[in-house]
């Protein structure tokens, strides 16, 4: 069964109860951020570099642990190409169904192979995207009493089920606006379609006139915006 038609009604109700998550950017801005899950992949990923780099925007990955591990020369590239890096979990387990130490585990495991893989700190990675999106309220509870930055979304195509390059560019167009968050899958489900769909994707946007920008500009540009509009 496909979700992808409830998404966008998904996102609606989530976003104002767990307003600490990151969901979108600011509606009258036209700055978007198109993430990637499930990666690096060895084929896949440089193939979507390649794209990213020959239209020149800067993009946002969520890896799993267990797949940095595996193409830690991907990973390192990624990172070197200036794109901004977050954790995916290690294994792409479901968070509410990790123990507290299981999921602090995960985190920092993955942390610690992105850390060796890219040569940065191992602080550096605090942004955390849930697989599946799935969490609950204690999820979000520790992610915070841990210092990590919750990243959720606004754009899902669904991408992962491969229903065709020309499906996903269009559920993306029909949903995008100011301020989206976008998730596309460079990982071993969806990954083979992932640096197609980039580039038809990308060169209609830049036409329509929006900005990429990483998930830590959306961060920063949205504390602006609160601390502007006094909103705690």
């Amino acid at each position: 069964m496909q979700l992808a038609p409830f998404y966008p009604v998904v996102y609606q109700v989530l976003k104002p109860l767990f307003p600490n998550c990151l969901w979108s950017g600011c509606e009258h801005s036209r700055k978007i951020a198109l993430t990637f899950d499930d990666g690096p992949h060895p084929e896949y990923t440089p193939q979507l570099l390649k794209v990213l780099d020959r239209h020149g925007i800067l993009a946002s990955f969520f890896w799993l642990g267990v797949c940095v591990n595996r193409s830690p020369a991907t990973a390192k590239a990624v990172y070197e190409s200036g794109h901004w890096i977050g954790l995916h979990g290690y294994d792409h387990r479901s968070f509410p169904m990790l123990s507290p130490i299981e999921l602090k585990q995960s985190l920092e495991q993955t942390q610690e192979a992105i850390a060796q893989a890219c040569q940065l700190s191992f602080e550096a990675v605090r942004d955390v995207r849930p697989p599946n999106g799935f969490f609950t309220p204690q999820t979000l509870d520790l992610l915070r009493q841990w210092n990590y930055r919750p990243v959720m979304w606004s754009v899902v195509p669904e991408d992962w089920l491969r229903p065709g390059v020309a499906i996903v560019v269009q559920r993306v167009l029909q949903q995008v606006k100011s301020g989206s968050l976008i998730v596309l899958h460079d990982g071993y489900h969806g990954g083979v379609d992932v640096a197609e769909t980039a580039d038809q994707l990308i060169s209609t946007l830049l036409e329509q006139n929006y900005h990429f920008v990483t998930v830590d500009q959306l961060w920063k540009f949205n504390e602006t915006q609160r601390n502007e509009a006094g909103i705690d």
